[in-house]
């Protein structure tokens, strides 16, 4: 199912690439991103987690206002918190509390919609594919991976300003509409915001 998505992706992104080859812009994007979750039922006092996003982008102008943006971004995300542990040796009732991050690193297609509100300044918007690559919840000496599920489906929201030609910056608001977390934490979800830089190339 997820190869059948992709295939669809791309070949719907073909159309009008065959038609704008000679404007098309592909570049380069990093920066950070500051995430967390909903309704995780395993941590409290829930903090955002600092990560890093690296990767590439195309931009495809159908017209002088109005782009597609198929992008391809390792991205690393997550949550920090507090978490009971139950120590073999901890009195009954006496858990300790100790701090945890669970940490998620995906690989992400987001294709966006991309439109020119004034002279380089865009809004974008957009589906995400989301593909796991990385699932490490820590808390203390305490490890496990395997959480998570291995496809988010999630969107993005966001601004750019091209700062000249071929520099830019841009913020972006992160959302997964599927689930984050396997069962017994089918109903959280990720969230969170980026912010970041970037070089087309002419």
């Amino acid at each position: 199912m997820k190869k059948i998505i992709l295939i669809i992706a791309f070949t719907i992104l073909l159309i009008p690439t065959v038609k704008s080859q000679e404007k098309i812009q592909f570049g380069l994007k990093g920066g950070v991103n500051f995430t967390t979750m909903t309704s995780n039922d395993y941590l409290y006092d829930e903090k955002f987690k600092t990560g890093l996003y690296l990767g590439a982008t195309v931009e495809i102008p159908l017209s002088k206002k109005f782009s597609i943006q198929p992008e391809i971004v390792y991205s690393s995300q997550g949550i920090k918190g507090k978490a009971f542990v139950n120590y073999p040796s901890t009195l009954p009732g006496t858990m300790p509390i100790v701090n945890a991050e669970h940490k998620l690193d995906y690989i992400k297609i987001p294709v966006l919609a991309k439109l020119y509100l004034v002279k380089n300044f865009s809004f974008e918007i957009g589906p995400s594919f989301n593909f796991l690559v990385n699932d490490r919840f820590t808390s203390d000496s305490y490890t496990q991976t395997d959480l998570a599920e291995k496809f988010e489906f999630g969107g993005v929201i966001g601004l750019s300003y091209k700062v000249k030609s071929n520099f830019f910056v841009n913020t972006n608001y992160l959302i997964g509409f599927s689930n984050t977390l396997k069962s017994p934490f089918e109903n959280s979800k990720n969230y969170g915001f980026s912010a970041g830089i970037g070089y087309l190339f002419k």
